[in-house]
């Protein structure tokens, strides 16, 4: 779609069709992820020639602008998935996006055969980490007051290979038994109690893992959220999101991360 300028244009007037119909505020895009420098340049012009659209639809409607966001990598060029490194238009993303949404979580994953933290505010071994990718789309030239840090509500698991072998970066052999890699955050808290699992933070990657048995999970937690909030307002970013609030437990980490940013 985005390779070609007649194909965006259809796009984009059925989103703008879609989203008047069922009285929607905005549109989001969410491409995970593009694949090319050619995707990447190919996606700002999307955003230009969209945000154009919106602004005459608004004025043609009279009706208020249509918001205009997306949903990107953790970082502003990716490096660690797809044909090599390949940056996102940080200046049509400036211009065009009424804000961006870096996901940063999704860091570590059964896929490696070692534990790590979903959601790493520092890594003092690896650039893997929401402090370097959300500084890496401030200094690409994107205005933190654009940013919305994404957090994570869900943790990610391991099985594994010696349950006596549990720190963070042991070796596993795929995903935790009866799951396919992930557990929400209100199954996770069943989970602990139901199986004594032993629970640790660490207060570098500012993330909880637990552990019993044969399964290990990275999660956050309240704590862990609640700093990581206060992290995003502390450097001016628009706001945070979760995926997803489904995930939540009575609206426990929401309330907490809510508090944190002086909701």
């Amino acid at each position: 779609m985005a390779t070609d300028k007649r194909t965006r244009q259809v796009f984009i007037n059925s989103t703008i069709h879609v989203a008047r119909r069922y009285g929607f505020n905005g549109l989001d895009l969410d491409w995970e992820f593009p694949d090319n420098e050619a995707d990447m340049s190919n996606l700002g012009a999307l955003f230009q020639e969209w945000h154009q659209a919106l602004v005459v639809e608004a004025k043609v409607s009279k009706k208020p602008r249509l918001f205009l966001t997306a949903a990107v990598y953790y970082a502003s060029t990716i490096k660690l998935i797809g044909n090599g490194p390949r940056s996102y238009p940080a200046q049509a993303i400036k211009d065009y996006l009424d804000w961006a949404s870096p996901m940063c979580f999704d860091y570590n994953g059964a896929w490696a055969n070692f534990t790590g933290f979903n959601a790493a505010l520092d890594d003092p071994k690896s650039n893997v980490s929401t402090r370097y990718g959300i500084g890496s789309w401030i200094g690409s030239g994107v205005p933190a007051g654009k940013l919305v840090m994404g957090l994570p509500l869900y943790g990610r698991t391991w099985a594994l290979k010696d349950p006596n072998v549990h720190g963070v970066g042991a070796e596993a052999v795929g995903a935790a038994t009866d799951t396919d890699g992930t557990l929400d955050y209100d199954e996770i808290l069943v989970f602990n109690k139901e199986n004594g699992a032993t629970i640790v933070y660490d207060d570098v990657a500012v993330s909880f893992y637990s552990y019993a048995g044969t399964t290990w999970i990275g999660y956050d937690d309240g704590p862990s959220i609640t700093k990581k909030v206060q992290f995003a307002k502390s450097l001016g970013l628009k706001g945070y999101f979760f995926w997803a609030v489904g995930k939540d437990k009575d609206w426990t980490i929401s309330r907490q991360a809510s508090n944190a940013w002086g909701h």
